[in-house]
């Protein structure tokens, strides 16, 4: 490891995370598979039909709202949690600054990244805050959408009652297409947040941090005073990362614009017979670019299964150094 691979998060945070990605890696495959029934017939037929995968969709949305639950108690009543939460809400004159920065930056009118905007590598642990802006920006999305998925999802687990309540369907295909379509504007943004961590060049196939909590991160490895730099310079470029993030890229924006593109055929998810207003698409580019973007969210589900096998193995290899450790000085 190297200093880049700084821990910023508890063991707390780390699990949270794995779980909250799995729960909303399921909701996704039955929520989609659903929608685009057409295109995705066989990931339906994979999760035991309509009638299995609505079933496996309900139990991951009260899987989700338990997390929820857990998470807002933890943030209030766990310790140390408030100041992180700080650490969350927005600077409004810092993020500014660091976005005009950044505009700048891309366009070569400045030198380096205002210190908000620093996540990844290239600096200390010291010099890199908690989230940047965009960290921030994601968090916020994520909580809003998630928020609405889970009201919008309460609505409408029973239809019957949705359209008895509103007296019309109309009313009650509204919340539906709400939902479906919030679902979309989210699977873009996880699409996107795959590509970021798992293809970024310091840290490819997996960003470790995520996994690993900070109280095990080797934050000595490089700190002696003969050392000069934060370990970028010790990194070489995996040979797979160029073509690997090519065929990454070029899978994301096809499975966005792919789903996007569905959603205007097969409207929100869940679309039950009785509310179904237009037929799902039969394009065979359509069918295959939804389905690759169904193979982009599995790319993240192995991801972040591949990132706790890491964590797993690097927890068994320092506990086995501390035995090591302890044995020598026992001897001694």
């Amino acid at each position: 490891m190297t200093n880049l691979d700084h821990g910023k998060f508890t063991r707390v945070t780390t699990m949270f995370h794995s779980l909250l990605a799995l729960d909303v890696f399921l909701l996704f495959f039955t929520g989609y598979s659903v929608m685009f029934n057409d295109e995705l017939w066989w990931l339906l037929e994979l999760m035991g039909g309509n009638t299995g995968v609505l079933a496996l969709h309900r139990i991951a949305g009260v899987g989700l709202i338990v997390l929820t639950v857990f998470w807002i108690t933890f943030m209030i009543i766990g310790p140390g949690r408030r100041s992180n939460f700080r650490a969350v809400l927005p600077d409004l004159k810092n993020d500014m600054q660091a976005f005009i920065q950044d505009v700048k930056f891309v366009l070569g009118r400045a030198d380096e990244r205002h210190p908000h905007a620093r996540q990844f590598a290239g600096y200390t642990s010291d010099e890199v805050p908690l989230l940047s802006y965009v960290g921030k920006g994601v968090i916020f999305i994520f909580a809003v959408e998630l928020t609405l998925l889970m009201v919008s999802g309460l609505l409408i687990w029973s239809k019957p009652s949705l359209m008895q309540f509103f007296q019309t369907k109309a009313a009650a295909m509204a919340f539906v297409v709400f939902h479906g379509l919030l679902g979309v504007i989210m699977l873009m943004g996880v699409m996107f947040h795959i590509f970021e961590h798992g293809f970024h060049p310091a840290f490819y196939p997996v960003e470790l941090k995520a996994f690993i909590s900070k109280d095990k991160m080797p934050h000595t490895d490089h700190s002696d005073e003969d050392h000069e730099g934060t370990g970028i310079e010790l990194l070489t470029l995996r040979p797979s990362w160029n073509w690997a993030v090519n065929l990454g890229g070029a899978a994301v924006v096809i499975g966005i614009v792919s789903v996007l593109l569905g959603s205007i055929f097969d409207e929100g998810y869940p679309v039950p017979r009785e509310l179904t207003i237009g037929g799902g698409p039969t394009n065979l580019l359509l069918t295959i670019g939804i389905n690759v973007g169904v193979l982009v969210l599995f790319l993240g589900l192995l991801l972040s299964v591949y990132g706790n096998v890491l964590r797993a193995r690097y927890e068994r290899q320092v506990r086995a150094e501390r035995r090591t450790a302890e044995t020598s000085h026992s001897d001694d």
